[in-house]
């Protein structure tokens, strides 16, 4: 029994040197091959008696697992879109053939920590070997709504069209303008100061508001006041009318005094803007004059007309040229009018046990009971790391580790092969006994 007992445990020993050689084989196999995690395999001993006088070997079991929480190194690419996870979590991303499908939202997660995403024939931001990136979509002003963070129901294939069309409407106006003193004392002409301002709508089309500038004239002295008209081009509205009261006390003089209105959003006196309604209603516009008694926006000194500084936000319709991932997972689409939107957030993907995850095709890996639940956190938040875009992360694997490990593979493995032999020799020698 003893002797047939080392038999099985050198076959055992021979069986588990073949599994941690087929896990060396294939980490060397994967040492160039992005975000592959190593394997590896541990043995454990069988006690099957302990008998005083007596010992029946029990052999050796093997278990392999991979390493999915260990990490390779960074390397730098060329593409906006190579994205890496720097320190914990994972990439959301599900199979390509699920999105093509046209099954819906009804599609499997799976998760990553690096990948090279190319938009596809569709748009969707997709790997050479068929991996589609999730995200969160946002809403057309660029906020992210809340979404479920324990369960892909807000998740959705990441997907940019490079022929897409933007505009961004202009929603604030800064303006600083000198108005001439002497225009507003007695005997002067009153001539009326006129300017004009591109805006952009909300459909991207230029309009303009054309705003004047009227002084009040007296029979005497100075009046320090004018009537500040602004029409819209648009359909030829007025959709602002203020009396603008400038200061003339020592310290103070220029400044405005006070405001008032009779068409168009009062003034703010903490923000120093009023708000105009243009193109029919559908946009509103807040207009920066300046803070009561302060020297900035609008002011009246001396005897010239000047518009100091004029600046406004607000695009044309322009292509979207390139698309670029920030360390906080959100997408933004770049313009070639130089406008940027946001219009996707990649979270991360944590749980609690990183190695209990089951291994997929193509370095992607699926939660498992093991793994524990999955949640959904924002990039650098919580546990999680960041997000590297133009990077992406190299194999795990140590060749020379694994090199090394192979030599003691082989020499135990040869060493169970002796075992068996020499049993065989003792079996032979019983055998002979009955000659």
């Amino acid at each position: 029994m003893t002797i047939s007992s080392s038999l099985n445990a050198g076959v055992a020993g021979l069986a588990a040197n073949a599994s941690r050689l087929a896990t060396i084989s294939d980490n060397i196999a994967n040492s160039a091959t992005y975000g592959y995690k190593r394997s590896v395999a541990d043995f454990h001993s069988m006690v099957i008696s302990s008998n005083k006088g007596t010992y029946t070997a029990g052999g050796v079991r093997v278990t392999t697992q991979r390493m999915i929480d260990e990490r390779g190194p960074l390397v730098a690419t060329s593409n906006a879109t190579d994205l890496a996870v720097r320190g914990t979590g994972m990439l959301p991303v599900t199979e390509g053939s699920s999105v093509s499908s046209e099954s819906g939202t009804d599609f499997p997660m799976r998760l990553a920590s690096t990948g090279s995403f190319r938009p596809d024939s569709d748009g969707y931001l997709t790997t050479t070997s068929g991996l589609v990136l999730l995200g969160w979509p946002a809403d057309p002003d660029g906020t992210i709504p809340a979404f479920p963070r324990d369960s892909i129901g807000g998740l959705e294939p990441i997907q940019v069209n490079s022929q897409q069309f933007a505009s961004d409407p202009t929603t604030q106006i800064e303006l600083a303008v000198n108005l001439p003193a002497a225009e507003t004392e007695a005997g002067s002409s009153g001539e009326t100061q006129e300017l004009s301002i591109e805006y952009f709508d909300n459909l991207g089309t230029a309009e303009n508001l054309s705003i004047s500038f009227s002084p009040s004239v007296p029979a005497t002295g100075a009046s320090n006041e004018w009537t500040m008209l602004i029409e819209d081009s648009s359909d030829g509205t007025i959709v602002g009318n203020y009396t603008l009261q400038f200061d003339d006390s020592p310290g103070l003089g220029g400044r405005l005094l006070s405001i008032t209105d009779a068409v168009g959003g009062a003034y703010d006196a903490a923000e120093g803007t009023v708000s105009v309604a243009v193109s029919g209603g559908n946009l509103d516009i807040d207009i920066d004059i300046g803070l009561i008694g302060e020297a900035d926006g609008m002011t009246q000194l001396s005897d010239t007309f000047a518009p100091i500084s004029i600046s406004k936000d607000g695009s044309p319709v322009g292509n979207m040229t390139s698309v670029e991932v920030d360390e906080n997972g959100y997408v933004h689409a770049f313009f070639d009018t130089g406008v940027s939107r946001k219009i996707y957030q990649i979270p991360l993907v944590d749980v609690s046990n990183t190695n209990g995850l089951a291994t997929e095709d193509h370095q992607s890996y699926s939660v498992t009971p093991e793994s524990g639940e999955f949640y959904l956190w924002d990039a650098t938040d919580g546990p999680t790391g960041d997000i590297v875009s133009y990077a992406r992360e190299e194999s795990a694997t140590d060749v020379a580790g694994e090199l090394t490990n192979l030599i003691q593979t082989q020499r135990a493995y040869s060493s169970n092969a002796k075992v068996i032999q020499t049993v065989d020799e003792m079996l032979q020698e019983t055998t002979n006994i009955k000659r």
